[in-house]
Parts: C-alpha cells; sequence; structure tokens
C-alpha cells in the first residue's frame, strides 16, 4: 500500500469518525435520564441584562424521585447573581414536572437564545439522606416562546 492510499484511508476515517460524533449527542440527549425543555414566557431589559421569566419542563427517567434545591442558568462562565433561583421542585420517579422561574442573565446570552442556542440549567438535588448532588440539563426551546 503506498503513502497516498494511507492519507486518503486516514482522511475518511476522521470524516466517518466526526460524522459519528456529531450524531451522537442528539442521541445522548434523549437518553439522558434527566431532559427538559424552556420557554420565555416573560421578559424586561435594563441596560445590558435581561430578566426572564422561564416556564420549564422537566422530565425524569429516573426510577427514584428527585427534590430539586436550586436551579442555575450556566451558559456563561460566572453566573450573575441572579443566575440562581433557590426553589423546591418535587421530580417525582420516571414522570415530568413544570416550574416558572425568575433569572436576571446578560442580554447578549438572551440574544444567543433568539438564535437558537440552548441554554443549560444545573440542578442541584438533595438525596434521601440529605446528601446534595448536581445534575446538568441541556434544554430545547418549545416554540411559541418569546425566546424564539
Amino acid at each position: 500500500m503506498n503513502w497516498g492510499k494511507i492519507k486518503h484511508c486516514g482522511s475518511l476515517l476522521v470524516v466517518v469518525g466526526l460524522l459519528v460524533l456529531s450524531t451522537r449527542p442528539a442521541k445522548a440527549s434523549a437518553d439522558s435520564p434527566l431532559s427538559g425543555t424552556y420557554q420565555a414566557v416573560r421578559e424586561s431589559q435594563a441596560g445590558d441584562q435581561v430578566q426572564v421569566r422561564l416556564q420549564l419542563h422537566l422530565v425524569n427517567r429516573m426510577t427514584r424521585d428527585l427534590h430539586i434545591q436550586r436551579i442555575t442558568l450556566w451558559d456563561f462562565a460566572h453566573p450573575p447573581r441572579g443566575g440562581t433561583q433557590a426553589c423546591s421542585v418535587a421530580l417525582r420517579a420516571t414522570s415530568s414536572a413544570d416550574t416558572t422561574q425568575e433569572f436576571i442573565i446578560p442580554r447578549a446570552e438572551y440574544e444567543l437564545w433568539k438564535r437558537g442556542a440552548r441554554p443549560r440549567v444545573v440542578l442541584e438535588i438533595s438525596g434521601p439522606t440529605g446528601h446534595l448532588s448536581t445534575k446538568v440539563v441541556r434544554l430545547e426551546r418549545i416554540s411559541g416562546g418569546k425566546g424564539n
């Protein structure tokens, strides 16, 4: 086998690998034990910040109940004070729950949402023994919301 064929086969393997990796995240979110959707139901802008009210629909595919204590929007390096909200949401095993939360986020971040970026939330969950853990959920946008 000559060097040209080896380079061609290597390039082909790289392309195939990229295709496999690019299709995997969509499947991974569908198979994830936690998923969610969001809809911006209200916004108010002040300077370079946006106060946004999000309607969240969270789905728990696990076989245990989850008790969410805090929700943090996490698409920016360091969330501002308003990027975290204390809450109390019971997410039963193999079911879903809805909650509406208000956050203050940078205007630039909200503009990215309008162009299709998917926000992430970090859920702080208390376990049956009181131990806290965190789970990251990438949210899908519900059409019809203001964040379109």
